[in-house]
């Protein structure tokens, strides 16, 4: 049997569909952030990069950076093995120490990635609690969807931040049976922000677990960086919270926090902990660096809301449609696939300015997008020339604007 005709045929439908996924080449320079290399046909090009998940730069923050370089040079380059072998690290456990006190919790657990502890703290839950309930937001990330399949609990749906949704659902379930909402705090697509209190009066009136995935918050919002149930005072109210290192803190890895015996039952039968090479203590102790940073230290996140709203404003003098929220996500709204990818080509090769397509399977079909985020970094002149690139390639291109 021929496989590669059949790998074939399959990329060729996604590319007769617009929604094959290119990636452009590129290398991120120590200090310049959103300044970038492009690799294309073995030369190189200045480009500003619009769509990085760093949301502070914290990525190129010299402080961080000298915190992984000491580290390196103190403890080498790898962990040693899985965290129940070799491989728990002085470093795991600083940084332990730091994200439950991020969260105002009893313990923290570090993972690989947000993909992985979203993975593996829900099919753990699922499938160890006996006769396990999983309500979850439809518009959750497919972390948390792969984990609650795999943990083949029964999965109930809610509507997307429904909070009367939510209640008919849980009023309809057994009363004794275990039960946990899990929902996210922004949406990384949309950029909207859930009802956090709301779903937690609901949660304590049916005697439910909160689960609640801050990726795409922790580092940009609450006093300290630790999202928005830290900003709503609400994160003693929730039972889990799990985040990430590789957005606003500028590192990599994932982690969940809550009570000391919820993060010792997790680590003691989550398969995506006990089974994998811990992440390197070099980039436990950048993180560590990035959080106790951003504890104390307002200034990146006021300026990149500062940034955000320069940006959204310029678009509405321009009338090109983005997503309104309270977020610092800002949805450009395209709507066709090959559309989206054609502006971002151009945006590209004709403006230096990269922002990757957002297509199906990301996001439903016909709500393809560009997705910008803005950082602190950014500075006027970067704005005033990407609105200069989208107020033109939006002429060129007869892309419908908004409706005043």
């Amino acid at each position: 049997m021929n496989f590669d005709a059949l790998f074939n045929a399959q990329l060729d439908a996604l590319k007769d569909e617009g929604n094959y996924r290119y990636f452009a080449e590129l290398e991120r320079k120590c200090g310049k952030f959103p300044l970038c290399a492009n690799h294309v046909d073995g030369e190189q090009r200045d480009v500003t990069v619009w769509c990085s998940n760093d949301y502070l730069g914290m990525g190129q923050n010299p402080i961080v950076i000298d915190a992984m370089v000491e580290a390196v040079q103190r403890t080498g380059t790898g962990a040693g093995g899985t965290r129940n072998i070799s491989g728990t690290n002085h470093d795991h456990l600083l940084l332990e120490a730091e994200l439950a006190d991020l969260h105002n919790k009893e313990a923290a657990l570090l993972f690989t990635s947000g993909y992985v502890s979203n993975w593996a703290a829900l099919s753990t839950l699922g499938s160890r609690l006996q006769d396990c309930i999983i309500l979850s937001d439809s518009g959750n990330h497919a972390s948390m969807i792969e984990g609650i399949r795999h943990s083949r609990a029964q999965k109930v749906i809610w509507q997307h931040n429904d909070v009367a949704d939510l209640e008919a659902k849980l009023a309809a379930l057994p009363a004794n049976a275990p039960k946990i909402i899990a929902f996210e705090s922004v949406y990384s697509m949309d950029g909207d922000i859930a009802p956090i209190r709301e779903i937690v009066e609901v949660a304590e009136k049916y005697g439910a677990m909160t689960y609640l995935d801050e990726v795409h918050a922790v580092g940009l919002y609450g006093p300290r960086g630790g999202g928005v149930a830290e900003r709503e005072g609400l994160m003693d109210s929730i039972t889990l919270i799990e985040g990430t290192l590789g957005k606003a803190f500028g590192v990599v890895g994932g982690y969940i926090t809550g009570s000391a015996a919820l993060c010792d039952f997790i680590r003691s039968f989550a398969s995506g902990f006990i089974f994998t090479t811990a992440l390197p203590p070099a980039v436990a102790a950048a993180a560590k660096t990035s959080i106790a940073h951003l504890k104390t230290s307002k200034a990146e996140r006021m300026k990149q809301r500062e940034q955000v709203a320069k940006l959204r404003a310029g678009l509405d003098r321009a009338g090109i449609p983005h997503l309104m929220n309270d977020s610092h996500i800002v949805p450009v709204m395209i709507k066709d696939p090959v559309k989206t990818k054609m502006l971002a080509d151009y945006l590209m090769d004709e403006w230096g300015v990269y922002v990757q397509p957002i297509n199906y399977p990301t996001v439903p079909k016909g709500t393809e997008r560009l997705r910008f985020t803005p950082s602190p970094l950014h500075s006027d002149e970067d704005i005033s020339h990407l609105l200069n690139a989208l107020t033109t390639l939006w002429k060129q291109c007869a892309i419908a604007h908004a409706v005043a």
